[in-house]
């Protein structure tokens, strides 16, 4: 009765009526789900904010383990490309033909190191958005100085500039935007300081990084060797035994690294300080490191001497004792490795290989 009095009212019909009231209805709909999305969006930003500090940054590896044939047929210490923190002092690099895209610009008459870093202060943004490195570096005009390249000095006085970006790290291999809006502001740049420009084309650039990129991913391997305890080992008593063993506390409080020289040679896995320890992987990243370091060497005599102390024992990724013909194998697939490195031209341990494998 009440209803068909607000619809003489309002001069509406039943359909009218009904009709206005399906309208309210899904309007009402609407303006719930979007509090309840707003709110959940809320959420998860908060979350975020939260939880972004304790990430642990996770990058993509160029490939697989040394063989994957291999490894299905038998079980030995992982060839895997876990990657891990390393604690490696910052590192000064300078350009490199082997991995770097180079564009050289030419002056007829010696231009100032001032100005050159004035124009190219605006590249800060390229630095922030790209995945790749780059790099600028010039030819002293002085004739006292070296006949070397340089970082750019603004006191100095250059005949030649050399601009660079890095064709291939651990995230793959340059993109072609990327690599066209870097060679376009070269471009600018000759154009503002009125300088010959020796680029080449980004195809062969792009084909160049393709191959790069290749020959990284068959030669990025990280060596895993497992130590399995016979009987818990308590935090404070592990703690010990690895610091006795000249192991180093990561800041993480949750890894241990191995120094040589200053040099991480290699690092455990993450293990929790809260619980007893029942197992633990020493990890090598073979690129990063020089053949004459004998890391693989090191690293497993570490591991037997650490197995003896905790009454434990070498084995592979299956929990099967390690044995000798497997870690001969090892030894084997590392000289290959090594050399095929040193053919590409990018020894490991040397400062190209410290950038590619990065």
């Amino acid at each position: 009765m009440y209803l068909e009095q607000i619809m003489t009212m309002l001069g509406l019909s039943d359909l009218q009526f009904a009709l206005a009231v399906i309208g309210v209805l899904i309007l009402l709909l609407i303006i719930i789900f979007n509090i309840k999305n707003a709110y959940a969006q809320k959420k998860a930003q908060e979350q975020d904010e939260y939880s972004s500090d304790d990430r642990f940054p996770r990058e993509p590896t160029f490939g697989q383990s040394l063989t994957d044939a291999e490894s299905e047929e038998r079980s030995e210490p992982s060839f895997d490309n876990r990657l891990y923190q390393s604690n490696l002092q910052p590192e000064k690099f300078a350009i490199d033909p082997r991995i770097d895209c180079v564009i050289t610009l030419r002056f007829d008459e010696a231009i100032s190191g001032a100005e050159i870093l004035d124009e190219v202060s605006t590249w800060t943004d390229l630095g922030s958005q790209a995945s790749a490195r780059w790099m600028c570096e010039g030819l002293n005009a002085d004739v006292d100085a070296a006949e070397a390249w340089e970082e750019l000095n603004p006191e100095a006085t250059y005949s030649e500039l050399q601009l660079a970006i890095q064709l291939a790290s651990r995230r793959g291999p340059i993109g072609v935007l990327e690599l066209s809006d870097f060679c376009s502001r070269a471009q600018a740049l000759a154009e503002t300081l009125g300088s010959q420009i020796d680029m080449p084309s980004v195809s062969t650039m792009l084909e160049s990084a393709k191959e790069l990129d290749g020959m990284a991913a068959d030669s990025d391997i990280q060596l895993s060797i497992n130590i399995l305890l016979d009987e818990p080992c308590p935090w404070g008593n592990f703690d010990a035994l690895m610091r006795q063993r000249g192991f180093k506390l990561a800041r993480n409080g949750r890894q241990y690294d191995y120094y040589s020289n200053g040099a991480l040679i290699f690092s455990s896995s993450e293990l929790d300080p809260n619980r007893t320890v029942t197992q633990l992987t020493l990890l090598l990243d073979v690129p990063l490191l020089a053949q004459d370091e004998r890391a693989f060497e090191r690293m497993l005599d570490e591991g037997v001497e650490i197995a003896k102390v905790v009454h434990g024992r070498l084995v592979d990724d299956n929990g099967i004792n390690l044995s000798e013909a497997a870690v001969i194998s090892i030894r084997q697939h590392l000289d290959v490795l090594y050399a095929n490195l040193e053919k590409s031209g990018v020894p490991s341990g040397s400062s190209t290989a410290s950038r590619l494998f990065s």
